[in-house]
């Protein structure tokens, strides 16, 4: 009951409407407005981690997850299962289901990493078969298809036969009794066609009176000639009437037979529905997902800017205030928070965010703060939180508040008595475990003589610090600000009031208790002085220290806050100033990565380029009998091409400095400036002239004006007396160079192989051709052994590729 009563006063209900409305089916929204709480943190973990799939599927799909199709199908199959027969419409939903089911599976399966996601709908059966079957005998209007079955379709055959027959007869009988007739026309009453007789002429047409205008001069007539007609239709409606509910009772029954995987797979629709409504209701609220934390490991609470999921939509949808973030880190030895503050100042919404937040947890929401998002998992979450606008005189209202608190704690008792909330290690021990709940109460001992109140309010806090994980509590009583100092497992906050606006901020200052503001704002509104003066008389000089202390602390955060957003700042100008120049130097990278490569394309075009203009040289030379001139020729050719494609080495630059006639020098052993005389000579010596001494100074011994060291003179080694070098051959091939060996026996080739190669100054051009290879072996292998040879290769392709072997005489 407490359970209820504390979801009622939160607002729950509130909270699963707007998520409802994420829902993509009817099935998902009902589940969301009626979620259900897990009691076990395993089942919460699953939760989140649906959430979190489905969250990151959302972000890959453009158009993110379609459910289109899918309907809520469960009244049908219980129908279909007690023998009932469904109707077109009814089979033709079951079909547009599992088309829709398929849909979604297929874009599951085509993210193999999404694991929850992909073990949720492994087993998941959509029954091609069936749906196909449904959709041959019903069309998208719901009704049965002529092609449902070959009896139908001869009936409906015999009724178009047997209507236009009718339609024959009765225009026939218009034409002749023209003058009978009210109208031109043919119409239906019930399922007999008639036509309009005036009726001052009924007996010109003789037959069945079915029915009668308003006015009385209109009979809708039968005649007698079509009357057999009519009944034959009627018999043949019936028949075909039979035949579309055998055909349809045929469909249900296969319906019901597989009545439970179907029942599966929309179980499986709502949960993938609900965790689709959760991902895009936590976008909307730009929350992140939160982690549950141990707090026997000594993790704290970390909820950074906290929002009251309810007052943002309030602000986004019904134009409300602005919704004011509330920080809440509580270090893990914390068991009671006490608030304390001006009435309006954000406690009770202080309490209520934590709550809600605290459920959104369970239930597989993110949570409205800034990330890391750390809270413990709470197995309950129990409040007593009151209206006082709505509530009586004091008496109601202190009791309404005891018999919660009362229902709160025998809720504990029970969480703390049931033996599976425990392990055998907590039964062991001596040491009492509270409970991992979460107690909210507001205007905790309210409602009473505040003596009686405080010290019930104290006596309240002290047992739930024992039996509970957390609670945070309310109150105007200054004597609940003491406890923090007198048990480490308490903790002080208040709610920030401005006095020169006389007016709340909203914002929650932990480890600083609230003082009364309530003579400050009796002065600002204008009360006597002399009645403010006596007040504080009456409070004690005590009092107006604490006071005093307690504003210094204020001040003091104020400070701190002040220089931490400073630093924050500076902090995110060095973040965006790291990412500007990552980035530019990643575009600098980009840029020489970019040029790099066209540098290489345009190396291997003049590569290219070269080959082509020294092969036509080539074959210049192969043309004909090459003559001394013509070598001359490709050789100049050939150092044309080289200058054109091969770049000239960048001169080395000078080192020092040269010291000249007139120049003005220093030379440090002496400390003194000089004019140069003479140029150096072989041996590095120069004639310098300071005042009017001259001596002679070697080149190491001076350096510039600037401080440059002199370039030393070196002599020219002279050179050994030797005959030119003669100069390598050209590797062109010629006729004369060129054997060719196509034909002959390996034995007959060596011969003139051998011949070839002591005559040879440069390298062979051997044809042996393709063939099977032979020869090209055996050459080879001639080749390997002979001293002459330095090495061999496959010529080029324009010289015959594999089929011709250069042989390189050393």
């Amino acid at each position: 009951m407490i359970q209820s009563e504390t979801l009622e006063l939160l607002e729950w209900s509130r909270l699963c409407q707007h998520l409802s409305t994420f829902a993509a089916t009817k099935l998902g929204a009902i589940s969301a407005r009626h979620l259900k709480i897990p009691e076990w943190q395993a089942q919460s973990e699953q939760l989140l981690a649906q959430t979190k799939e489905v969250y990151e599927l959302e972000s890959r799909l453009a158009t993110g997850l379609s459910f289109d199709g899918i309907q809520d199908i469960g009244d049908s199959l219980e129908r279909a299962e007690l023998q009932g027969i469904l109707s077109g419409d009814e089979l033709l939903a079951i079909a547009t289901t599992l088309a829709g089911t398929r849909n979604v599976r297929r874009v599951i399966d085509n993210h193999p990493d999404l694991t929850i996601l992909n073990d949720l709908v492994a087993d998941l059966r959509t029954y091609p078969e069936l749906e196909q079957e449904i959709h041959r005998c019903i069309d998208e209007r719901g009704q049965v298809t002529d092609r449902a079955s070959q009896k139908l379709g001869e009936i409906r055959h015999s009724l178009r036969q047997l209507r236009s027959q009718i339609t024959q007869k009765l225009q026939n009988i218009l034409q002749v009794k023209a003058n009978a007739v009210q109208e031109q026309i043919i119409t239906q009453r019930g399922d007999r066609f008639v036509i309009p007789v005036k009726a001052p002429q009924k007996d010109a047409i003789p037959g069945i009176v079915h029915d009668t205008s308003t006015s009385g001069a209109t009979l809708y007539v039968e005649p007698n000639s079509i009357v057999p007609l009519g009944n034959q239709l009627r018999q043949l409606v019936r028949r075909e009437q039979t035949e579309e509910e055998a055909i349809r009772r045929k469909l249900s029954q296969q319906v019901a037979d597989v009545k439970s995987d179907l029942e599966r797979l929309l179980a499986i629709v709502t949960t993938l529905d609900l965790a689709l409504a959760k991902a895009r209701y936590s976008l909307w609220l730009k929350a992140n997902p939160p982690r549950f934390i141990n707090p026997e490991e000594n993790e704290s609470i970390t909820l950074r800017q906290l929002h009251h999921p309810l007052l943002l939509w309030q602000h986004h949808h019904e134009q409300g205030h602005p919704v004011i973030p509330v920080d809440l880190l509580i270090h893990p030895q914390i068991r009671v928070v006490t608030i304390t503050g001006p009435n309006t100042g954000g406690k009770t919404v202080t309490l209520k965010t934590l709550g809600l937040a605290a459920l959104m947890a369970k239930v597989g929401l993110f949570v409205p703060a800034r990330e890391p998002v750390e809270l413990p998992w709470f197995d309950k979450v129990l409040a007593d939180i009151g209206d006082e606008q709505s509530l009586q005189q004091s008496l109601s209202t202190f009791s309404g508040h005891i018999r919660r608190i009362s229902r709160i704690l025998e809720a504990l008792d029970s969480v703390e008595e049931d033996p599976e909330m425990h392990t055998e290690e907590d039964a062991e021990s001596e040491e009492h475990i509270p409970a991992s709940s979460l107690i909210l109460l507001d205007e905790v001992g309210a409602g009473t003589d505040p003596v009686e109140g405080s010290a019930l309010a104290i006596s309240l806090l002290q047992y739930l610090a024992d039996h509970a994980l957390l609670t945070i509590a309310t109150t105007h009583f200054g004597e609940l600000k003491a406890l923090k100092y007198q048990d480490d497992r308490f903790e002080n906050a208040s709610v920030e009031f401005d006095e020169s606006t006389l007016s709340p901020t909203y914002r929650l200052l932990w480890g600083i208790p609230g003082r009364s503001n309530a003579l400050a704002i009796a002065r600002r509104l204008g009360l006597k002085a002399e009645v403010v003066e006596q007040a504080k008389t009456q409070l004690g000089g005590a009092t107006d220290e604490v006071n005093q202390v307690i504003a210094g602390l204020e001040a003091q955060r104020r400070r701190q806050e002040t220089k931490a957003a400073e630093a924050q700042d500076l902090l995110q100008q060095a973040e965006r100033l790291y990412k500007e120049v990552s980035e530019k130097a990643t575009a600098l990278q980009e840029r020489e990565r970019a040029l790099r490569a066209s540098q290489e394309v345009a190396v291997q075009q003049a590569i290219a380029q070269a080959k082509g203009e020294i092969a036509q040289v080539i074959r210049r030379l192969q043309q004909g009998q090459p003559t001394g001139q013509d070598a001359q020729q490709a050789t100049k050719a050939l150092n044309e091409i080289a200058g054109k494609f091969i770049p000239e080495p960048p001169s080395k630059p000078k080192v020092g400095f040269l010291p000249k006639l007139g120049d003005r020098i220093r030379i440090p052993k002496i400390g003194q400036t000089a004019e140069v005389l003479t140029a150096p000579n072989e041996d590095g010596e120069l004639t310098v002239r300071f005042g009017i001494m001259k001596m002679t100074v070697k080149l190491e011994d001076v350096e510039s004006l600037d401080g440059q060291k002199a370039e030393l003179v070196v002599k020219p080694k002279p050179a050994p007396a030797s005959a030119p070098a003669p100069q390598p051959a050209l590797a062109i091939r010629t006729s004369q160079n060129t054997v060719d060996l196509r034909g002959r026996r390996v034995s007959d080739a060596e011969f003139i192989l051998d011949k070839a190669i002591s005559e040879a100054i440069g390298p062979v051009w051997i044809i042996h051709g393709h063939g099977t290879g032979k020869l090209r072996q055996g050459v080879q292998a001639f080749l390997e052994q002979h001293p002459r040879v330095s090495r061999y290769e496959a010529a080029e392709q324009a010289d015959g590729g594999t089929g011709v072997t250069v042989a390189y005489i050393k």
